[in-house]
């Protein structure tokens, strides 16, 4: 299935895409795609549900951010090989992990706003994975059977908070729209081996990141099962699981958003987004 939330921001219904490409409503059987709405047993009962018997939406019109709300949003740094080289860092042995504030959520095509005080705001196309089960000392070989499914994501980061201005790195990570994700939450049947997507982000036209999740130095069942070891994962979890090479920090010179430059962002698969950097009110 690949479900989505449309409507104007802070109004959104939740919708399923059909076979044809039409977005079929789906709020009177969920009113929040979020939290339990989104674990395994929920999506289960979801599939009972025949998509012709739902109401065709023929203007779905915005399409906001693929869940309503999340509990967490973790976030893998340095992990794709290729990344971590252009950064000047050496390979992890363990995944390096921080958060977004879940305030960052935005939908897939809104604008971004350049944070306050920003000089180096930075893109960074990203496999996204959505927990579906209470996920607490998982093994590796179990992992992937408590993943509810997939988006895309573009987890923006501004480096200099991020970087130069000490502590943790969610200070650069988490201004208001440095979340986008989706368009659609795609169930993890349909993604039958998440190291095999090409994840790709062009900046006002040109392609600048251009990889596939095979040169992820963690995969995402070693992700999923290294999160699980210290701390208990809940249904509507979002983990963001690294990005490529060819992020404005590590190109010669630097280069970093601007007010009217355009990216559109795709994972394979799980659908496309395009977002426009604006200034800040």
């Amino acid at each position: 299935m690949k479900l989505l939330r449309f409507g104007p921001a802070g109004r959104e219904r939740t919708g399923l895409l059909d076979a044809a490409g039409q977005v079929r409503d789906l709020g009177e059987h969920v009113p929040a795609l979020a939290g339990q709405a989104v674990s395994l047993d929920a999506l289960e009962r979801l599939r009972a549900i025949d998509p012709d018997s739902l109401p065709v939406v023929a203007d779905p019109g915005r399409i906001g951010s693929c869940l309503a709300s999340v509990p967490n949003f973790y976030c893998i740094g340095l992990n794709y090989a290729k990344h971590a080289a252009e950064s000047g860092l050496a390979v992890p042995a363990h995944p390096v992990v921080f958060n977004k504030a879940t305030s960052c959520l935005s939908g897939p095509d809104d604008d971004v706003v350049i944070p306050r005080g920003s000089e180096k705001s930075d893109w960074e196309v990203e496999l996204g994975v959505i927990i579906g089960r209470d996920t607490l000392y998982v093994s590796e070989e179990d992992a992937l059977s408590h993943v509810a499914g997939y988006c895309t994501i573009n987890d923006l980061s501004e480096r200099t908070f991020q970087i130069e201005r000490s502590g943790q790195w969610v200070k650069g990570k988490s201004a208001p729209t440095f979340g986008p994700i989706g368009p659609w939450f795609v169930t993890a049947d349909e993604v039958p081996d998440p190291q095999a997507l090409r994840v790709t982000l062009d900046l006002n036209g040109t392609r600048v990141q251009d990889e596939t999740t095979a040169d992820m130095i963690f995969s995402v069942a070693q992700i999923v099962s290294h999160l699980s070891q210290f701390m208990k994962l809940v249904p509507g979890d979002i983990i963001s699981t690294g990005t490529p090479s060819g992020v404005g920090m590590g190109m010669s010179p630097q280069r970093f958003l601007k007010p009217g430059d355009v990216m559109e962002i795709e994972v394979q698969g799980l659908g496309r987004q395009r977002q426009t950097a604006v200034a800040s009110a």
